[in-house]
């Protein structure tokens, strides 16, 4: 097994620390790194206007709201409260700084489980915003990359392909075991 040395003890960063086989740790590691590229996509998408999902001339540097689009043409039982957050600044902010700290996490393997978290409710919310769904009654993707991240942070997929064992052997880690 290879090992990492930091001080005193040593960090294994193959796979089966983890107690799965390489090919499950490698493919939730996979998963990881998707997962971390579409949250990074979006926040690159909507700050810098790509035209993909977000034209140019909305883009965030150009003074357009991340959340107007999307919000403000929610339907169903929640229009109300959604629609009311569309375009404030604080929500703006905070949507932004989501999907990047959810993406850098989830890219580098670091803090996994505040992403995760924060992650699966930024989705459910997501999910509860596209309600009433029109391909199944309660089901559809943002559910289940909710249920995803999670699984993702309790299997430690950051510690294959990330810096996870690395940034969990580290002093306020091992003293606040959530930043994990």
């Amino acid at each position: 097994m290879t090992t990492a040395v930091r001080g005193p003890q040593s960090i294994p960063t193959t796979p089966e620390h983890t107690g799965l086989s390489p090919a499950a740790a490698y493919t939730f590691a996979v998963l990881r790194l998707l997962i971390a590229f579409q949250f990074l996509w979006a926040f690159a998408d909507k700050t810098f206007g790509l035209g993909l999902a977000t034209p140019a001339e909305n883009a965030w540097v150009a003074g357009g709201s991340p959340t107007m689009g999307f919000l403000s043409n929610v339907e169903g039982p929640f229009a109300g409260f959604f629609g009311a957050l569309a375009g404030v600044a604080v929500v703006d902010w905070l949507f932004m700084l989501g999907l990047l700290g959810i993406g850098l996490a989830f890219a580098l393997g670091i803090g996994m489980r505040v992403a995760a978290v924060s992650g699966a409710v930024m989705l459910v919310m997501m999910w509860m915003a596209a309600l009433p769904i029109e391909v199944n009654p309660f089901l559809d993707d943002h559910l289940i990359e909710a249920v995803l991240l999670i699984g993702l942070a309790a299997v430690a997929a950051g510690d294959t392909l990330g810096l996870g064992r690395r940034w969990a052997a580290t002093d306020l880690v091992q003293r606040y075991p959530i930043l994990r």
